[in-house]
C-alpha cells in the first residue's frame, strides 16, 4: 500500500471535499482519502501508481501538488457512525435556522436575514450531498449536485434585484429589533453546532474539522447581520441591511459554484 500526500492550495471547506471525493470516486486502486481542509492536505492511500490521481487532481484546477509518496502498512480505515450522527444534527439545525431566517426576513423586510437563510440552506446542500448520497452512484450525485447548485443561484439572483429595487427606492426600514434577536438565536445555534462537533470523539477527523471551518465561517455572518441590524436602528437607514445582504449573497453565489463542479 503507498499513501501519497498532496498540498491542495484551493481546498478550503467541505464542497472542496466532496468534489476531490467524486472525482476519486472511480479510481479502484484507491483504498481511503483523508483531509486536512485546516492545512489544505490530502492524503491518498492507493496501489500501484499515483500517476493518474495525480492527473485526475489536476483536472479539478484546485492548484494540486503532490508532497511526497510512501509505502505504509495501514490498513484500518473504518468510519465513526458517531461522527455521522453528529453531522446529520449540524444539517437538521442549519435547515432548521433556514426555514426560520428566510420567513423572519421576509417579514421583517430583512435582506441581511434572507441572505444569511441561504447561507444556511447553502451549508445544509453541502452537507446533504455528502450524506445523502452516500452509497449512492456516481450519476445520483452529480444530479442531486446540479439541482442545489442551479437552484442556490436562482435564489440568490432573485436576492441580488430586490437588494438593487430596495437601493433605488424609497423603502420601509427593515424591523431592527427581528434582525438582531433573530441573528442572536442563529448566532446561538451555530455555537451550539460548534460545541456538537467539539463533542467528537476524534475532533482530528475531516469531516469534523472541515465542518467546524464552515460554522465558524456562519458565525461571522451572524455577526454581521446583527452588527447591521444597530445600524439601521442608528442611522435610520436600510442600507446597512442591503449592504450585509449584499455581502452574504456574493457569498452563496461562490456557494452555488462550487456545489455546481461537484456535477461535472
Amino acid at each position: 500500500m503507498n499513501k501519497t500526500i498532496f498540498e491542495i492550495a484551493q481546498m478550503d471547506c467541505p464542497s472542496e471535499e466532496t468534489l476531490i471525493r467524486m472525482k476519486l470516486e472511480a479510481f479502484s486502486n484507491i483504498a481511503h482519502l483523508d483531509f486536512d481542509i485546516a492545512n489544505r492536505k490530502l492524503t491518498v492511500f492507493h496501489s500501484g501508481q499515483v500517476t493518474l490521481i495525480e492527473k485526475a487532481l489536476s483536472e479539478l484546477n484546485l492548484g494540486s501538488k503532490t508532497i511526497v509518496t510512501q509505502q505504509t502498512n495501514q490498513t484500518d480505515f473504518g468510519e465513526s457512525t458517531n461522527q455521522k450522527k453528529l453531522l446529520w444534527t449540524v444539517l437538521a439545525i442549519n435547515f432548521a435556522f433556514f426555514i426560520i431566517e428566510i420567513t423572519t426576513g421576509l417579514i421583517s423586510k430583512s435582506m441581511g436575514l434572507v441572505a444569511d437563510s441561504l447561507d444556511m440552506l447553502a451549508d445544509s446542500f453541502v452537507y446533504g450531498i455528502s450524506l445523502f448520497a452516500v452509497g449512492g452512484s456516481l450519476v445520483r450525485k452529480k444530479k442531486i449536485a446540479k439541482l442545489a447548485g442551479y437552484f442556490q443561484i436562482i435564489l440568490a439572483v432573485i436576492g441580488f434585484v430586490e437588494v438593487l429595487r430596495r437601493f433605488i427606492s424609497t423603502e420601509t426600514l427593515p424591523n431592527f429589533s427581528t434582525m438582531i434577536v433573530v441573528s442572536v438565536f442563529a448566532l446561538m445555534a451555530n455555537g451550539l453546532c460548534l460545541f456538537i462537533l467539539q463533542k467528537a470523539n476524534n475532533k482530528e477527523d475531516a469531516h469534523i474539522k472541515a465542518s467546524m471551518i464552515f460554522t465558524s465561517n456562519d458565525v461571522i455572518i451572524n455577526l454581521g447581520v446583527i452588527v447591521a441590524g444597530v445600524l439601521v436602528n442608528w442611522l435610520n437607514s436600510s442600507k446597512p441591511d442591503l449592504i450585509i445582504g449584499t455581502i452574504v449573497f456574493a457569498l452563496v453565489i461562490q456557494g452555488a459554484y462550487r456545489i455546481l463542479k461537484l456535477s461535472k
